[in-house]
């Protein structure tokens, strides 16, 4: 087996490789080990790919965070610093996706209202857009699927997916839009979670792997962690 395959990959999950999960690309490696290249986490413009390991990751000379467990959840990766993003900061929680949905919930309105109905969008339809300025500000162009839309309004309730989507099926694209809310599940925290308290955060499948900020305004206890809707969001 060539010596490429046998890298940790460093569980992130970001799907930038093309996989939903890093297990997923670490089974096909073993026929595949050109794929490795796909993983930009490892690349040889972020660490070696023949050390990538925690002593690599930022964070790493920090103490150990305390954690409270909220429900029984994915575990993080051991190799990562609790709760420390890719830049070195820290932040309270992850927020992890409903197990029935494809990807992130987040809510959202084009910077042009009236291109909701344009278009026209319709639940299941295949989106892209990116969220400008005060709205998060990220770099990267979001890809997902509609789960709600509100031709009144232009508001848009979608699941972020990825880029494989939209490649293989087309889609139809928002531009620019206003990320209003995140709506997810917390299993693990560094603190109590209040409402009307606002918290430093980590979508799980965010691409980037960078901290958010958003005021918690509803929360409700269920088995699977603690439902969460974060509004006022901004990166950083």
């Amino acid at each position: 087996m060539p010596e490429t395959t046998k890298v940790t990959l460093p569980g992130l999950d970001c799907g930038l490789c093309g996989f939903k999960h890093c297990e997923e690309l670490e089974r096909e490696l073993v026929l595949r080990p050109e794929l490795l290249k796909r993983c930009i986490q490892i690349s040889d413009d972020r660490v070696d790919a023949t050390t990538a390991n925690a002593s690599t990751l930022p964070g790493k000379d920090l103490p150990p965070v305390p954690v409270t467990p909220v429900a029984a959840g994915r575990p993080r990766p051991a190799k990562l610093a609790p709760f420390i993003d890719t830049l070195g900061r820290d932040f309270d929680f992850y927020l992890e996706h409903f197990p029935e949905d494809p990807g992130p919930r987040e809510i959202i309105i084009p910077h042009n209202p009236m291109i909701t109905r344009e278009l026209p969008v319709k639940k299941g339809d295949v989106l892209i857009g990116r969220p400008l300025g005060m709205s998060c500000g990220c770099p990267i162009t979001h890809c997902g699927v509609a789960m709600e839309v509100d031709q009144r309004t232009g508001v848009i309730v979608w699941c972020v997916t990825g880029p494989l989507a939209p490649r293989a099926q087309g889609f139809k694209d928002l531009g620019y839009y206003i990320a209003e809310g995140y709506e997810g599940l917390i299993t693990e925290a560094k603190s109590e979670i209040r409402i009307g308290c606002r918290y430093y955060f980590q979508p799980r499948m965010c691409m980037l792997q960078w901290r958010h900020s958003g005021l918690v305004n509803f929360i409700n206890r269920t088995p699977k962690g603690l439902q969460v809707r974060l509004e006022g969001l901004w990166i950083g």
